[in-house]
């Protein structure tokens, strides 16, 4: 099943974008000439009517005798046949008015028509879809696609940066790119998202220079470490959230983000990440997984999904199949996993199988090796050495393994083609024709949009790449686009309306309470010898000791305590600085590791630490910014506090459990081992007040 679609007004708002840079209702002559039907677009199979507040928003789409389609409002009669049943405005809406019966609502532009049926008894209401040809309107699109154009809604290029700019509006260069190679989609980074009225002005003006089936607007929001927008709520992380055990408050947090990237125009969320990190030399993942139990993993990830996708936002699970027990980061080199199919199964390929059955949109692909799934061997490029095939580039793992196995059948999208892991390994083109043939439909960033584009035109002319491939890849995406009504329009909103609705939207004090909630909801209490909570008078001083994101680990403590000093130290104190320690009566410190080599017990960072527990005579107090795993450094501390991210919100949880205001409750969501490989917490632990 998939889940069901829900077109808030400022949706259907972006989905109007307009494709000519002219404004007002614009149909060129030319078009208007090539009009071949009107249609009522919760008539076509791949469109899910929705009842909300007994009303039905119905749209109408103009098909053109190319195939190619736009949402229409102009020049409209509509009606219906029982009001006692049912009514229906100039605009469309169908108001139900409880009284048994059937309707039918038909609409008309004087040339065309359409009708669509509503039919309420006592134990609901049914809309009711005509059948016909007619309606198979993805088929007929893709009939009337050049093969370029199929390639092009294949690619998903970035556009980070232009000429040594970050690219924060629309270029001319750009516009002309997205109109050459018929792009189906672009990916936003931070350089791209500064501002909310900058952000919403930006992807309007992307979905304007559009062609015929609009773009898919994509952004890494996952909550966390990686959080794009510059503006709006950080959401807690998933390792917070898995800490915080809460398949609610995880839904919750989905629908915020996914409300704040719908009133921006951006309509697909490359989130959650379903890897299970049971790892915890993990470099890449880490604190972006929700744990490592794959139950809870799948739990949390379906319901942060169906709080995504409930929004309108496309969801997209990652990295298939399974990113999590890795020790080597795929940005930097290429990883294996060596556990057979039958351990897959149970552990990595878990919440991806869940997730599929509970109808997520689209899954990414890890650039990770599998040999248990793939023993093929291939000669990097980098050095003539044979290396395992990636999953990205293999058939077995994508078609065999993922589709015809575990029965995916929606949207396929590569992890970025610009990261080591392929780009060492395979040349540009050559990578995109493997990933393509081993079952991809979007490539994303690939390196060199021409040569690609290019290199993917020969490969279907030589027949290394049949079109057939290209055609079931493009019918998956467009049958995205339909679901989550991406369609171009003839009648835009003006974007002053458009930025309106998204400042009001976009970090609301309701998104800030959630964003605060599941934070404090997070934080997890591993150790305390009678340390905490903090109760000190004025006079008693607080020392704050750190060097990363230490100072908003300072600011959020002496917000709870004025007499709170700060040392930033990145290794061990000299003896005059340690003396000034003696009078206090509290020491915390910060830490804040990305890898093996930063919590261990030698680095400066962890010598620091374990130099204030052996000479600093008040409790100390730790504080894991970012991995939970810090304490293996220095397991005799007196408390240790874990809080999974660096965003404000986990700092002003911390520090409200620090001084007793937030009562812990948070659950380890992996185990924390000790230097030896024995277990120092376990996974699932946890203390409170």
């Amino acid at each position: 099943m998939k889940f069901s679609i829900k077109i808030p007004f400022i949706l259907t708002a972006i989905f109007a974008l307009l494709v000519s840079p002219f404004s007002g209702n614009t149909i060129y002559a030319e078009e208007q000439d090539n009009i071949d039907d009107l249609i009522i677009f919760q008539n076509i199979p791949q469109a899910a009517p929705v009842i909300e507040n007994n009303q039905i928003d119905l749209r109408v789409l103009r098909i053109y005798e190319d195939g190619h389609f736009k949402e229409t409002a102009d020049n409209l009669s509509w009606n219906s046949r029982n009001e006692n049943v049912a009514t229906v405005d100039d605009s469309g809406l169908v108001t139900l008015t409880g009284q048994n019966g059937r309707s039918i609502i038909t609409v008309t532009d004087g040339n065309s028509s359409d009708r669509i049926a509503v039919h309420t008894k006592s134990s609901g209401t049914q809309v009711i879809q005509q059948n016909g040809d007619q309606y198979n309107i993805i088929d007929q699109a893709i009939a009337g696609m050049t093969i370029n154009e199929k390639i092009g809604q294949m690619l998903m290029p970035d556009f980070r940066n232009w000429d040594g700019e970050n690219v924060t509006e629309m270029l001319p260069e750009i516009e002309q790119l997205i109109e050459e190679y018929h792009l189906g989609g672009v990916i936003l980074f931070r350089e791209n998202v500064v501002t909310t009225e900058q952000t919403a002005r930006l992807v309007a003006a992307y979905q304007e220079v559009a062609e015929k089936y609009g773009l898919l607007m994509t952004i890494d929001q996952e909550g966390g470490i990686v959080t794009r927008l510059q503006s709006g709520t950080d959401m807690p992380g998933n390792m917070a959230l898995g800490a915080a055990r809460s398949t609610e408050t995880a839904e919750n947090v989905g629908e915020v983000i996914g409300e704040e990237l719908n009133a921006l125009g951006i309509n697909m969320n490359l989130a959650p990440v379903l890897d299970v990190n049971n790892n915890p030399d993990n470099p890449v993942i880490g604190v972006r997984s929700f744990g490592e139990d794959p139950e809870l993993v799948a739990d949390l990830g379906i319901a942060y999904t169906q709080g995504l996708q409930s929004t309108g936002v496309a969801a997209t699970a990652k990295h298939f199949p399974g990113h999590g027990d890795t020790a080597v980061d795929s940005h930097l080199g290429l990883p294996e996993v060596p556990h057979d199919k039958e351990r897959l199964l149970e552990v990595e390929l878990y919440p991806f199988q869940q997730a599929m059955e509970a109808g997520i949109d689209a899954i990414m692909t890890a650039h990770v090796t599998f040999p248990k799934i793939d023993d093929t061997k291939v000669i990097s490029k980098k050095d003539g050495t044979e290396i395992s095939l990636p999953a990205t580039l293999s058939h077995k793992v994508l078609t065999e393994l993922m589709r015809e196995e575990m029965g995916f059948d929606g949207v396929i999208i590569t992890d970025a083609l610009n990261m080591n892991a392929i780009t060492d390994h395979f040349g540009s083109v050559d990578a995109v024709i493997r990933s393509v043939n081993a079952g991809t439909d979007i490539i994303l960033m690939p390196v060199g949009l021409e040569e690609v584009a290019d290199g993917l035109l020969e490969a279907v002319e030589t027949g290394e790449i049949t079109e057939e491939r290209i055609e079931a890849s493009v019918e998956r995406i467009l049958t995205l686009k339909m679901e989550r009504g991406i369609i171009k329009s003839e009648n835009p909103l003006p974007v002053n309306e458009i930025v309106d609705n998204a400042e009001q939207v976009v970090g609301s004090d309701a998104h800030k309470q959630v964003e605060q909630e599941a934070a404090n909801q997070s934080i997890t209490l591993v150790k305390n010898d009678n340390a905490l909570p903090l109760n000190f008078s004025n006079e008693e001083k607080i020392v704050v000791i750190g060097n990363t994101y230490i100072n908003s680990l300072y600011e959020a403590v002496s917000s709870y305590h004025e007499n709170t000093d700060l040392v930033v130290a990145s290794g061990p104190l000299s003896d005059d600085q340690l003396a000034q320690l003696q009078d206090a009566s509290s020491v915390i410190v910060g830490s804040y590791t990305f890898n093996v080599n930063g919590r261990d017990p030698g680095s400066a960072q962890m010598q620091l630490v374990n130099q204030l527990i052996e000479n600093v005579d008040a409790p100390v107090v730790g504080v894991g910014i970012r991995n939970p795993y810090d304490v293996m450094a220095f397991p005799e501390i007196d408390a240790y506090l874990a809080q999974y991210g660096f965003r404000e919100a986990s700092f002003n949880a911390t520090a409200a459990t620090l001084f007793g205001e937030n009562n812990p409750t948070g659950l380890l969501p992996v185990t924390i081992p000790d230097q030896d490989g024995n277990t120092l917490f376990e996974y699932g632990f946890g203390l409170n007040y």
